[in-house]
């Protein structure tokens, strides 16, 4: 039976408590292995999650190449050398972003590069004309058709100065892997600096990468020969933590997080608090997280780090329906984030969707997409009798809270969508009073 005729049959309604031990972030491990490529010896990878996206990724370097072994059920062995393909062939790597950055590694040894066309979750445009400008920026030549994106370069990639649009975390990562390896400096303005990236640079300068990080987000690169390879332990998984608590306190439960620093997600701890979360520091990455009292509405926007992470996002909606009042939120990163919100409304919440800015006019005002709703609570929610198809990673984990929050018993398909990024919630639940069955 494959992952993707799996379902989990939720019956909700009583606080959720117990503890859990977060990932690694999924969100840097695999643009951690992809980097172990740009080296020329082994790397080896700690605390990397078990999750769906890495094993996504896991194929796509199999695919050129590149030796890859689990040494422990969280440390992979990644060996470079054996590299000898420029083309990434495996077809699930249509379902995450991560090819793209495969781009500069295959340009960097072969001077050609070909990858599948991205799908990815179904949230709204997600360009990569980033990532095709920065190649030819630093000397490349792009050619897409129907199915493939390919690179080529006719001599060793140039360093170059670079402005992205948008600070994008992807784009950031394509220009620091191409400018490692460049001839010269390389100088990134409006550039993402998220944990995530901040680690990547660390791990990068481990393998003997040049890069400092100036003022008004912006990094420079000195190019060198040639990177070896590193030892790295993944940081922890800032929004796989704010998801658990958001499902702390949106039934009213007590859930204690292992494995992660507080100081990866502050502005969510600041949010969490004003609309009447609350919490208390533990260990030095232990955070217990409860309700402190009657939830009040709040008014935020989703912004790059470091605002509040559009990742945060879907779970912490799902909260703001129990709040007393109407709440807005005002996603400004992608354009078509808010569907998941639709079946939230069938279960008994109360959400009107805008294609108006509400709050501070952002890139999407009088584009019409729909990238704002205003949440009237507090609602009760009630278990669906048909279904609930799992739109996308955190849509579905909105889900999964939203089925804890409600009366009655839900039953949540295509899981494999959450599974991307949290791993088997079945299983890694089991220290909860949450009563989860996969099937």
């Amino acid at each position: 039976m494959n992952s993707a005729s799996h379902s989990y049959v939720i019956t909700g309604g009583s606080p959720i408590v117990g503890e859990i031990t977060c990932y690694g972030a999924k969100n840097f491990a695999t643009k951690a292995m992809v980097a172990a490529c740009l080296g020329s010896s082994p790397t080896i990878l700690s605390n990397v999650p078990p999750i769906g996206d890495v094993d996504i990724t896991l194929g796509l370097l199999k695919s050129v190449g590149a030796t890859v072994e689990w040494r422990d059920e969280k440390t992979l062995f990644i060996d470079p050398t054996t590299i000898t393909n420029h083309r990434v062939t495996t077809p699930d790597s249509r379902s995450n972003r991560i090819p793209i950055l495969m781009l500069p590694v295959l340009l960097h040894r072969f001077g050609k590069a070909e990858i599948p066309r991205l799908d990815g979750c179904d949230i709204g445009k997600r360009a990569v004309d980033f990532h095709e400008a920065a190649v030819e920026n630093f000397g490349g030549e792009i050619e897409v058709d129907r199915e493939h994106l390919a690179a080529t370069t006719k001599k060793k990639l140039k360093g170059t100065q670079f402005k992205l649009n948008y600070p994008s975390v992807g784009a950031t990562e394509t220009c620091l892997f191409l400018a490692v390896l460049a001839r010269g400096t390389s100088v990134i303005q409006n550039a993402a600096i998220e944990p995530e990236i901040l680690g990547l640079i660390t791990m990068l300068r481990g393998m003997g990468a040049v890069i400092f990080l100036g003022p008004n987000r912006e990094i420079r690169v000195e190019g060198v020969e040639t990177l070896t390879g590193t030892r790295m332990e993944c940081l922890g998984d800032r929004i796989e933590a704010a998801s658990w608590a958001s499902l702390a306190c949106a039934t009213d439960g007590n859930i204690t997080l292992h494995g992660i620093m507080p100081d990866t997600f502050n502005n969510f701890l600041a949010y969490y608090r004003k609309v009447g979360g609350g919490f208390e520091l533990v260990g030095p990455q232990s955070i217990r997280f409860f309700r402190a009292g009657t939830l009040k509405p709040i008014m935020l926007e989703t912004d790059v780090y470091p605002g509040f992470s559009t990742d945060w996002q879907q779970p912490f909606a799902t909260l703001l329906t129990q709040a007393e009042g109407i709440s807005v939120i005002h996603e400004t990163v992608y354009d078509d984030r808010l569907g998941y919100t639709q079946a939230l409304n069938r279960m008994g919440a109360k959400i009107q969707l805008s294609t108006e800015c509400l709050g501070q006019p952002c890139r999407f005002q009088h584009k019409g997409h729909v990238h704002s709703a205003l949440i009237m609570g507090a609602t009760p929610l009630q278990a669906l009798a048909d279904p609930l198809e799992v739109p996308d990673l955190r849509g579905g984990l909105a889900y999964v809270i939203a089925a804890a929050m409600a009366e009655g018993t839900t039953t949540l398909t295509h899981i494999e969508r959450i599974e991307r990024g949290y791993g088997d919630i079945s299983k890694r639940l089991e220290n909860m009073s949450f009563d989860i069955i996969k099937k």
